[in-house]
């Protein structure tokens, strides 16, 4: 049975970015497939919003700023535990641009996260600190959303957290699955789904969007 989407439903496009596509500094493998069936669902819903991962050179959560840290490596920061990652998404770089293959000319806003040197932001919804909010609930309350689905990259870090934070901040949450690809470093894919389905997070695929 086909889900029908409502006109006050909303459609999160995650980091579709660049250096997160093949050939990116943090590419997420096979991303690129995720493109055409985002623009295929995109055309079901009236309201979309876009994340944008959009860091400065001298980002904390890059690598390259701890000495003696490789990528993918952990460290303590006053927030708590923190992945390190290849620099990527650095501000006004080609591979902090979205993917000029998508095509939604109805997204209505951009919402840029990571700017703050100091604090990671996976979430759409607010930075690592788990405190600094991105006003984005703020947003979709305003407007009066629905459910929110979320497609993007990556199912594990960026889409699973803004997934959880859409939960908790008291939307109803579905992830298009086959529309997200994971990084899936030591387990993180299997941990952020059953994190997803104990926030109440629902999970579907595009067909049972698209027919």
């Amino acid at each position: 049975m086909t889900l029908q989407i409502s006109p006050s439903d909303l459609l999160v496009v995650v980091d579709v970015q660049y250096d997160f596509l093949p050939g990116g500094s943090l590419a997420v493998a096979d991303g690129d497939a995720v493109v055409p069936l985002i623009n295929a669902l995109a055309k079901k819903f009236t309201h979309v919003v876009c994340t944008q991962d959009w860091h400065p050179a001298d980002h904390i959560s890059f690598a390259s700023q701890h000495p003696g840290k490789a990528p993918f490596e952990t460290v303590q920061l006053p927030y708590g535990s923190q992945v390190l990652w290849p620099d990527h998404c650095v501000w006004n770089s080609h591979g902090a641009a979205l993917s000029a293959d998508l095509d939604i000319p109805q997204a209505q806003l951009i919402l840029r996260k990571g700017y703050n040197r100091a604090i990671d932001s996976y979430s759409g919804f607010q930075e690592a600190d788990r405190e600094t909010l991105t006003g984005l609930a703020g947003y979709l309350n305003e407007r009066d959303i629905g459910r929110l689905y979320i497609v993007g990259l990556a199912t594990d870090f960026c889409v699973g957290w803004t997934a959880i934070d859409g939960a908790a901040a008291g939307f109803d949450v579905t992830v298009i699955e086959d529309a997200t690809r994971a990084i899936d470093n030591e387990g993180s894919l299997a941990r952020a789904w059953a994190d997803m389905a104990e926030a109440g997070v629902e999970r579907v695929m595009s067909r049972d969007i698209l027919g």
